[in-house]
């Protein structure tokens, strides 16, 4: 469909002209290869500051562009943003989580976007109001809450915001006796705040002017000066990160890569203690670690690649003997060691399960009702808990939290979640389906439809996907999603390797130099549901975020005229240059994952031959709505912008290729439900209307 046809409605005139960005070449040479990139300028020097007026004014001009080709279709995305808000249940609230004399959740009032976060005694007593992230986001265009930490004592909450998109959080520490702050921390933290025993200090992670967590500080309240530092991580490439073992007698310093990880152990009683450290680092070594009575409870992959579960004394933390060995289908993916029971999260076949396993051997799984699903462990704060929070769903059956009873080992519902414009789960049909990639690789689909849905080839697919970073995409449910499914669409998430949804080794088949056939995956699943009947060639829409934005732009590249639309949300589509700049945070960190190209000519030339940017090519190319954030510090807004600009002055259609930067926010969009709601009702409105549904 073209650009001026998409953009027709009643009363409507054509767009005006796409921007165009100034071509302003830009060489570099490596390995004996030189590249130019015509778009370089819109990367602002200055950054992370952005104030490059030239830069603004392109970016604004395709917001602009944006705004014009979607305001003929107002009703629709109203339309559609009233549907995603009538399944949202505007006063909904938690279940409340108990934490040794209280109970904690969190609560909406009705028509707000954020949360308020309360607590009682559980021994009775009025509501505590603790946080008003409403109040909070005042005059804010972005707000998030971090975290918050309730001291030992429960008198006092260290919380942390993000008011910009940018994950660079302030932390507070608030009075829960008056509600009023009586410390700022630190303007520069990420991650969790973590209690000492003596309710007067407190750990925190530092982020450098680069976005890397890198130092672990312990702020005592009232103390003047800088924040001592008690762990400090040299390497550029590892990540620093802070908990707590589950019985609350250790803090946790984890630092790591995508593969490699180091843990070390500090007494919660002396933060200023030298910390433990369990294993060093190991290139290839992953681990992690609870404790329980002085016992350490390791997950490790040292012996197996879907990981094993060993232990080791607090007093020789590096002597490991193995309790439960590594299995080629069973890939252990988490433990956590309460006083009465290890529970270990894995996945058997590709399908999650809970294990529960007594300190004398016993073990048994939790049992869940349904075929295919997902299950995970929940908020569970306590060390010697009688039941255990467990979220559930599937692809038609609404997320559900269960508590599980350890002594009668049955699942008692908690809460359902509801859909107050109604839901009918016999109108709904999910299905698994295996199609066999173009190198024999069996790829797992799951998919949803209404009843009724045709497998004649008539019928609308979209299809979504990640494939990276052992990230699986689990096969839940989703009110949004209903929207399409009630017009006719069938909806699909392929689970293609780079994510660990059949294990380990799923996700080390799509890494690294194995990375392309994450996109031949994506391009087999679809070509299977065309031959199964779920649409024809060209009659399949695909969306895709961060480095599922990868994929997109890759697929686009590999077949154009298999899809009907693309949505890429902060796509990560300028990998070569990012991943040559070692300047940007995440660069160090990226190159277990994707390889690095600055050394190594082979990495190099694979990068190039499927990075989305340099592949760009003369050719047709379907209608694309691209976002970006302004703040964003994991994909940089200029990635999405000089993609989009390479795009106009290549492709040979005329779809409509649409850029959306939200200016006051980062990663995942804009803030706030509501706001949320109406930019997912803007992503179907262009999806529909690359169908030619106008008005439905």
């Amino acid at each position: 469909m073209s650009e001026s046809a998409l953009a027709q409605g009643t009363g409507a005139s054509a767009l005006p002209p796409a921007p165009k960005a100034a071509v302003r070449p830009h060489t570099t040479t490596r390995h004996g290869v030189t590249l130019v990139d015509d778009y370089f300028w819109l990367k602002d020097q200055s950054y992370p500051t952005i104030d490059d007026p030239e830069v603004l004014d392109y970016l604004k001009a395709e917001n602009a562009y944006f705004e014009a080709a979607m305001a003929p279709h107002k009703a629709l995305t109203d339309t559609l943003f009233e549907e995603l808000k009538g399944r949202l249940k505007e006063d909904d609230a938690s279940v409340p989580v108990k934490d040794g004399d209280f109970l904690y959740w969190w609560a909406f009032d009705k028509g707000a976007q954020y949360r308020k976060w309360y607590r009682k005694p559980v021994a009775g007593g009025p509501d505590q109001l603790l946080i008003d992230e409403n109040v909070e986001a005042k005059d804010k265009k972005y707000f998030r809450l971090g975290t918050m930490s309730v001291s030992p004592d429960g008198k006092l909450a260290a919380w942390s915001a993000d008011t910009d998109g940018s994950e660079r959080f302030t932390i507070k520490v608030r009075d829960l006796a008056t509600g009023k702050d009586i410390a700022t921390v630190t303007d520069k933290a990420i991650g969790s705040i973590e209690w000492a025993s003596d309710n007067k200090r407190l750990l925190w992670t530092e982020v450098s002017e680069q976005w890397r967590p890198y130092r672990v500080r312990v702020h005592t309240l009232g103390a003047k000066g800088k924040d001592p530092t008690i762990y400090e991580e040299k390497d550029t490439g590892f990540f620093l990160g802070i908990g707590t073992t589950q019985d609350r007698s250790h803090f946790i310093i984890a630092t790591g890569t995508n593969v490699t990880s180091e843990v070390r152990l500090l007494p919660k009683s002396d933060p200023m203690a030298k910390p433990i450290l369990v294993a060093p680092r190991k290139t290839g070594l992953q681990y992690d670690v609870d404790m329980r009575e002085g016992t350490l409870y390791i997950r490790a992959n040292d012996t197996h690649r879907n990981f094993r579960v060993a232990t080791a004394s607090l007093a020789k933390p590096g002597e490991w003997r193995e309790l439960i060995p590594g299995s080629d289908r069973h890939y252990i993916r988490g433990i956590t060691a309460f006083r009465d029971v290890l529970a270990i999260t894995e996945r058997l076949d590709g399908l999650d399960q809970v294990r529960l396993r007594s300190y004398d051997g016993g073990e048994h799984y939790v049992a869940f009702p349904e075929a295919s699903y997902t299950a995970s462990l929940g908020s569970n704060p306590e060390y010697a808990p009688q039941t255990l929070r467990i979220g559930y769903a599937s692809m038609v059956t609404p997320s559900t939290t269960y508590d599980y009873d350890l002594a009668k080992r049955e699942l008692v519902v908690r809460k359902v979640q509801e859909v107050p414009s109604g839901y009918d789960r016999s109108q709904y049909v999910t299905e698994r389906l295996t199609v066999t990639a173009r190198d024999g690789a069996k790829v797992p689909v799951s998919i949803v439809y209404k009843k009724g849905f045709p497998k004649d080839g008539t019928g609308r697919v979209h299809l979504y996907a990640y494939g990276a970073y052992g990230i699986a995409v689990p096969p839940g449910f989703s009110t949004a999603r209903l929207s399409l499914l009630d017009r006719g669409f069938a909806f699909a998430i392929a689970h293609i390797r780079g994510g660990d949804d059949l294990g380990y080794q799923w996700y080390l088949d799509g890494k690294l130099d194995k990375r392309t056939n994450t996109f031949n995956d994506f391009v087999d699943v679809a070509n299977g549901l065309v031959a199964a009947g779920f649409a024809k060639r060209g009659n399949i829409s695909a969306s895709g975020g961060s480095a599922g934005g990868s994929l997109m732009g890759a697929v686009l590249n590999q077949d154009p005229q298999l899809w009907r639309a693309v949505v890429a949300h902060v796509p990560f589509v300028d990998i070569l240059n990012t991943m040559q700049d070692e300047s940007l945070p995440l660069t160090p960190t990226e190159w277990p994952e994707w390889g690095n190209p600055i050394t190594d000519k082979a990495v190099f030339d694979y990068i190039l031959s499927y990075s989305p940017y340099e592949n760009v090519a003369a050719k047709a190319y379907p209608p694309i709505l691209v976002t970006a954030g302004l703040n964003d510090p994991r994909v940089t807004y200029w990635e999405p912008a000089k993609w989009v600009a390479r795009l106009r002055a290549k492709k040979t259609d005329d779809n409509l290729l649409l850029l959306k930067t939200n200016m006051g926010a980062g990663h995942g969009g804009k803030s706030g439900r509501f706001e949320s709601l109406r930019e997912t009702a803007e992503e179907y409105t262009f999806i529909l209307k690359a169908f030619g549904l106008a008005g439905k």
